[in-house]
This record gives structure tokens, C-alpha cells and sequence, in this order.
């Protein structure tokens, strides 16, 4: 075996730091197929970071730069893999008429790394508050209004754009299958 012959000298930080890491990655696989569990989790630490912001009254500028980040993760998440735009001009595109080719919709960033970025960006930004140095002075309601605005101005050019090429990254409304039984294959014969 390759790692058998170096085992010896494995300083225990390594050691600690591999086993933390499988552990975690246990954890994380576990929590997988928990989506409204992870999304609580994610919100009570969003919360947990908002309380302690109004608490101290301070760390704006971190504050902004989390909701930049959330703003950039959010728009990878509205967005398909393949933008639909470069695929027109290599000839392929996104079907519009019923008989082209179904192509589903699969996203730039799927739901599992988008949950996992905004619960590190919260967990990072709450540490970050920890220390005073990063407390910058800024008149904070500028910085909300300037969030507003390109939170509004990427919104609008992000719908237009699932407007034009006819998508929605969303499985709102969509027909979903079940296995359920019919009635008239309930065991009574039919005439």
C-alpha cells in the first residue's frame, strides 16, 4: 500500500485534521436528502448573525459583502449550466417549439453547494464580527440602498433572461408523478 510506508510519520495535527474531515463529510452526506432541515439550520444561523449584528450595531461593511456574495450565489443558482445565450451562437439552443428535443433544466449551482456557500458565508461573517479591527465606520443606510438597487437591477436582467429563452429554474407547478393505484385497477373487474 502507497500510505502504509509514510503512516509513521503522520504528525498528529494531520492525523486530526483527516479524521475531522471524514467525520464532516459523513455529517454532510447524511444531510443530504434533508432539505427543509438544512434550510432551518441555515436560517438559524442567518438569524444567530443578524442578532448579533443589531446587538453590537456595527460591521456593516461585512454585512454588505455577505449580501454580495448571497446576491452572486443566488444568481448561479437561477442560472442554467449551459447558458442559453452562448449555446445560440454555437447553433444549438433551448427547445421552443414541442417537437425539438426536451433538454431539462440543470443549474450553474446545484441546491446542495448553494446551502452549503450561504451557511460557510454566515458561519465566516459571524467570526468576522468577532473582531472589533474589522468594525469599519459607514453610514450604513447608503450601503442598504446600494444593495437594493443591484439586487433589483440583476433581478430584472436575470427574469428577462428566463423571459426570453423560456425557463424556469423552479419545480413550482410542474406535474409530478405518483405511484398510486387507479381506481379501476382496484380489483373490481370492469364491464
Amino acid at each position: 500500500m502507497e500510505g502504509s510506508e509514510n503512516d509513521g510519520n503522520v504528525t498528529p495535527i494531520a492525523k486530526w485534521k483527516t479524521e475531522f474531515s471524514r467525520k464532516f463529510q459523513y455529517f454532510l452526506d447524511r444531510s443530504t436528502p434533508h432539505t427543509m432541515e438544512r434550510w432551518l439550520g441555515t436560517l438559524a444561523v442567518a438569524m444567530i448573525y443578524v442578532l448579533r449584528v443589531y446587538y453590537v450595531q456595527g460591521f456593516y461593511v461585512i454585512s454588505y459583502g455577505l449580501g454580495i456574495y448571497v446576491l452572486n450565489l443566488l444568481i448561479g443558482f437561477l442560472s442554467p449550466k449551459v447558458d442559453p445565450e452562448l449555446e445560440a451562437l454555437d447553433g444549438a439552443s433551448l427547445p421552443t417549439k414541442g417537437s425539438d428535443e426536451f433538454k431539462p433544466f440543470i443549474r450553474r449551482l446545484p441546491e446542495f453547494k448553494f446551502w452549503y456557500a450561504i451557511t460557510k458565508a454566515f458561519g465566516v461573517a459571524f467570526v468576522l464580527t468577532l473582531f472589533s479591527m474589522l468594525d469599519v465606520p459607514v453610514f450604513w443606510p447608503i450601503l442598504l440602498c446600494y444593495w437594493i438597487f443591484l439586487f433589483f437591477l440583476t433581478m430584472k436582467r436575470q427574469i428577462l433572461h428566463m423571459i426570453k429563452y423560456k425557463y424556469v429554474p423552479f419545480d413550482i407547478g410542474k406535474q409530478r408523478y405518483t405511484n398510486k393505484k387507479s381506481a379501476s385497477s382496484s380489483g373490481t373487474p370492469r364491464n
